[in-house]
Order: C-alpha cells, then sequence, then structure tokens
C-alpha cells in the first residue's frame, strides 16, 4: 500500500507542473513580485499530497531568523524535497539551478518565469561569473537568491564538497548569508520511491553578516552550522563528505 500511494503522490505531482507552469508562462506579462505569488500554492499543495498520501508532514524552525533586506540562502542539499518546500518557506526569491533544467518543456517555462539563475556546471569560472552578476542585479531589486552549496544532492548522511558561488557572491553583495539543513532525506530518500513516514524537519539559521569578513570565514562559519545542525537533526549524519573523507580534513 505505500508503495502504491508513493507513486500515486508522485503521478499528481507530475500532473501539477501542467497547469503551474502553464500558469506562470501566461504570467510573463505582469512583474515577477506578482508572478512569484503563484509559486507557495503549488508547494503547498504538494506538501499537502505528501501528508495525506505518505505520511509525511514537515515543520520549520528559526523563521525568526529571516531579516527584512533580501539575503543568500545556503541550503542542504539531498532530497527532492527542500527544492519544493523552499518555495513557500522564504521570500521572493530566484534558484541557482542547472541549465539543463530549463530545457524540460513546460517545467522549464515555469523556472524561466520565475527568473532562476540557470548555470551550466561544465564551466567552472563562467558559471561562478554569471551567479555573481545575475546574483547582485536580483539582490539589488529586493529578491532573495537560493542556492545549493553543495551543487547536487549528496548520499544520505553525508556533506558535499561546497561550491564558493554563494558565498562569494553574499560576500561582494554586501548582504548576510543564511545557513538552512533539513532531515528530509529520512522520508523522501533521493531516488527512491517508497517515503518514510514522519516529520520533516527544516531549520533556519542565524543571519551570518559578511561585513569586513572574507570568503572563506563566511564559508566555514555557514559550513560548520550545517553540519552541526544536521548531526541535530539526523541520526544517520556523518561529519564526512560524500566521498567519506572526514569533514575536517576539507579545506573551505
Amino acid at each position: 500500500m505505500k508503495h502504491f500511494t508513493s507513486l500515486l503522490f508522485l503521478v499528481l505531482c507530475g500532473l501539477l507542473v501542467l497547469p503551474w507552469g502553464l500558469a506562470l508562462t501566461l504570467a510573463l506579462p505582469f512583474p515577477h513580485r506578482y508572478r512569484f505569488l503563484l509559486v507557495p500554492s503549488f508547494a503547498r499543495t504538494v506538501m499537502w499530497l505528501m501528508k495525506i498520501l505518505c505520511d509525511v508532514d514537515m515543520r520549520v524552525e528559526g523563521k525568526e531568523n529571516l531579516p527584512d533586506e533580501p539575503c543568500v540562502v545556503l541550503i542542504k542539499h539531498s532530497s527532492p524535497w527542500e527544492t519544493l518546500a523552499e518555495l513557500m518557506i522564504f521570500p521572493r526569491h530566484v534558484i541557482v539551478l542547472k541549465r539543463e533544467l530549463m530545457w524540460i518543456p513546460i517545467l522549464g517555462w515555469g523556472l524561466a518565469s520565475m527568473r532562476c539563475i540557470s548555470i551550466n556546471r561544465k564551466t567552472g569560472r563562467s558559471a561562478v561569473k554569471q551567479v555573481l552578476e545575475q546574483g547582485k542585479q536580483r539582490l539589488s531589486e529586493g529578491t532573495w537568491v537560493i542556492i545549493f552549496p553543495e551543487g547536487t544532492r549528496v548520499p544520505k548522511g553525508r556533506m558535499g564538497k561546497w561550491g564558493h558561488s554563494g558565498t562569494l557572491l553574499a560576500v561582494e553583495a554586501g548582504v548576510p548569508v543564511i545557513p538552512v539543513a533539513h532531515n528530509a532525506t529520512d522520508h523522501w530518500p533521493n531516488g527512491q520511491l517508497l517515503k518514510v513516514p514522519g516529520t520533516i524537519t527544516l531549520k533556519i539559521g542565524p543571519a551570518i553578516s559578511t561585513s569586513g569578513k572574507t570568503l572563506e570565514a563566511v564559508a566555514l562559519e555557514a559550513r560548520q552550522w550545517m553540519d552541526e545542525t544536521m548531526l541535530e537533526l539526523s541520526p544517520n549524519h556523518k561529519a564526512t563528505l560524500s566521498d567519506g573523507t572526514p569533514l575536517s580534513a576539507e579545506s573551505t
């Protein structure tokens, strides 16, 4: 039965993309602040379906840590869940994502309407330059920027190597960094159909000021908070990288 309800959940989520993507596409003539109003409702519907069909609920802690000014948000990347949950949690924002997602019909149209920053991860410095240029523009317009610093989803219980484009953007733009951790992979494991009943907890950390700090200092502070918080949220978490290297051995 659990396999059936998990499959039904995924099918319904796929069907929801059609009206959502079309609605965002039709809303293109309107300013981004109005188009974004369509986004949280999509995420809330998905979370409601997950609770009803898969018995997976969610809890958000630390919303009081969100300042009024635009920030760069660094989110733990381990499950499809966080890419949906962030849509309903954070103020109007754009996401840094791989450009291949923009090529998917309907979904890609919706992402384009959201003004996502799509990058070619294989281009290295060119991709970082794009994040800096477009990210600064979005921040200057009052739009938050969300980045998954690990770049790709990492195995359950591990931490991936961080890219520095998010912290570099925050330092150069002079805006705070908001680290975010969660235990979604304990209930929605990446690449697996079956959902594990329970409550996913997402924790928003205190804003990290970038004023007078180096890229390395900001990255280290955010990384340490995320790893310590992951140890609290998930019993399966280990202070190691996705390849098994101890976290302390990585140079940030």
